[in-house]
């Protein structure tokens, strides 16, 4: 069996820059892994290979760091309850970020516009640039309860000023562009000072588990094990090159709902740490992650 993935390496080496790759890695991953250490370490390597690959292919090409509308990052990948799901927020607080709702006026209903704009409207199919949106979000809607309506004007009156389009996607939210939306927040909803305190500290927290190319887009993010996790580590990543954008172990590229079926199917976290040569603690985060409501 190892031939066969030492063929599909040298493959993937020798076609990583063609405009092709994506039919021939679909072709490669066809199939289904055994329960053997050698195959899970040859498919590590490929997944790695193939990972590195796409990013070159789908890179964004502007020099100005503009935004590339065909980027594969901004394509669907996730429904509304598996982006809920990988980033611990109520499905229905994630729905109304994504769809429009209607709300009375005097003059009869009025509409709120919607916060992320995925792909695919109806039904909401995210895409790994709406997951980093909605993990932002998740820091001042989840941790706050900011109100939608602040947040929304908070956003526009931000991107506006910085004529930063899309800024919850963008690098600057570390720097100037959260500085500006955060003082705006401040200000809609009158926020006390221990309140922009305590809400800069979520806010921050939240961007360390981003990861970005040298164009300021996000990459990779390390999403939280669970609800009320908040701190430096970050065992879990999700990327979208890699298990088609399910979320991993980080350290291995290893998939966490595989590590929890095998568990659940009654092999040890022991068994399962040596199969894929990880560490027991990298095996009880990825359950953690999985199992967490």
């Amino acid at each position: 069996m190892r031939w066969v993935f030492d063929n599909a390496i040298q493959r993937i080496r020798r076609t990583a820059r063609e405009p092709g790759l994506p039919a021939l890695t679909r072709a490669l991953l066809g199939g289904s892994p055994g329960q053997g250490g050698e195959w899970i370490a040859e498919e590590n390597e490929l997944s790695g290979l193939i990972g590195s690959a796409r990013r070159h292919n789908s890179a964004p090409d502007q020099s100005d760091g503009s935004m590339n509308k065909s980027d594969s990052r901004d394509r669907r990948a996730y429904t509304l309850n598996e982006a809920a799901r990988y980033l611990k927020v109520a499905p229905a607080s994630l729905r109304s970020w994504l769809v429009r709702r209607g709300y009375p006026k005097a003059s009869g209903e009025g509409r709120f516009h919607p916060l992320i704009h995925p792909p695919i409207k109806q039904p909401p199919t995210l895409s790994f640039w709406n997951l980093i949106e909605a993990h932002v979000l998740r820091a001042m809607r989840t941790e706050h309860g900011v109100p939608m309506d602040a947040l929304r004007k908070a956003l526009t009156y931000a991107q506006k000023s910085l004529n930063i389009e899309r800024l919850l996607l963008n690098k600057a939210l570390c720097t100037e562009g959260g500085r500006v939306l955060l003082d705006r927040y401040g200000q809609l909803i009158d926020l006390s000072a221990s309140g922009q305190i305590a809400l800069r500290r979520v806010f921050e927290e939240h961007l360390k588990r981003v990861e970005w190319d040298d164009r300021k887009f996000p990459v990779r993010l390390y999403p939280f094990p669970s609800n009320d996790a908040i701190g430096p580590n970050r065992p879990i990543a999700i990327d979208p090159h890699i298990a088609f954008g399910r979320p991993i172990v980080a350290r291995k590229g290893i998939s966490t709902c595989s590590i929890a079926d095998r568990v659940d199917a009654g092999e040890s976290p022991n068994e399962v740490a040596s199969d894929y040569d990880l560490s027991v603690t990298e095996i009880e985060e990825a359950i953690l992650y999985e199992r967490a409501a």
